[in-house]
């Protein structure tokens, strides 16, 4: 499928059933916690990406885009929220990427986040928004799947969907991957212009004529979550590590592997993932 075709498709991500149950769970109470409703959609790419889609249509003509699930909240308000949730609970929460563990992608994807915002406190960069593009930063390779499920089921014999290489072996078969999927919604749903490039050349930073840092923040964040997914030994990872990307941040790969803001067992309670 080309890159348009795929483009023009609705885009939506599933979303995990249990932070949805937890969310419609607070949102019934008399007086909801608005931080734990932010806190309980950030833990989520799905929801993460429909409440930000929203908050920079037209319909609100802000002047700025939003990049921050709390401040998306504070704009569509608790009712509106509550409605976007119920709707996805009914639609959205059940659905079967074919090819895709979606635990797993689940918990990569907040994972990445939680390292991107780490990192990029590290080098001086806005961390709420480093979180935002973390945990939406895969998501093209979810609306692949639903998209052309035959030919991805093909790509997965050559290596798992969340393998260090997958980027380059999309962009073999196919001519772009993920990366400019998820920045081509973006763009077209009017994120900021730093989510939209550091989505987009994630995977080769200095491929955009203006080197955005965040998306080296991201690259090196998506590497240590795959890396941990492919349970990497020491060695694997000294080979690995993307040292170009990290002497462009001034890291090396200790000072990567120091940010390890996570439980790595997998255990953590939803309401605390963020």
């Amino acid at each position: 499928m080309e890159l348009n075709a795929l483009l023009a498709s609705h885009g939506a991500v599933p979303s995990m059933p249990k932070v949805v149950a937890l969310l419609l769970t607070e949102l019934d109470q008399a007086e909801p916690d608005i931080r734990k409703v932010g806190k309980l959609i950030s833990a989520d790419p799905g929801l993460t990406t429909r409440i930000l889609q929203i908050a920079n249509s037209a319909f609100f003509q802000l002047s700025r885009s939003i990049s921050e699930v709390n401040e998306a909240v504070a704009i569509l308000g608790l009712v509106q929220v509550r409605s976007l949730v119920s709707a996805v609970s009914l639609v959205g929460t059940f659905a079967v990427v074919p090819g895709v563990n979606l635990q797993q992608f689940w918990r990569y994807s907040l994972n990445t986040a939680k390292l991107s915002r780490s990192i990029a406190g590290r080098v001086d960069l806005n961390e709420a928004t480093a979180f935002t593009s973390g945990l939406i930063h895969c998501v093209g390779e979810l609306v692949m799947h639903l998209g052309m499920p035959e030919k991805m089921a093909e790509l997965n014999l050559e290596g798992a969907p969340l393998g260090l290489k997958r980027a380059r072996a999309e962009r073999r078969k196919f001519g772009y991957c993920y990366a400019q999927v998820g920045a081509g919604f973006a763009r077209k749903w009017q994120f900021p212009q730093a989510i939209v490039d550091a989505l987009e050349y994630q995977y080769a930073p200095f491929e955009n004529e203006v080197y955005e840092p965040l998306a080296g923040v991201i690259h090196l964040a998506s590497w240590r979550a795959r890396a941990k997914e492919a349970n990497l030994t020491d060695k694997e990872l000294a080979v690995t590590f993307p040292d170009v990307v990290g002497l462009a941040l001034g890291l090396d790969i200790d000072m990567v592997l120091q940010q390890s803001p996570i439980d790595w067992s997998g255990k953590a309670d939803m309401a605390s993932f963020v």
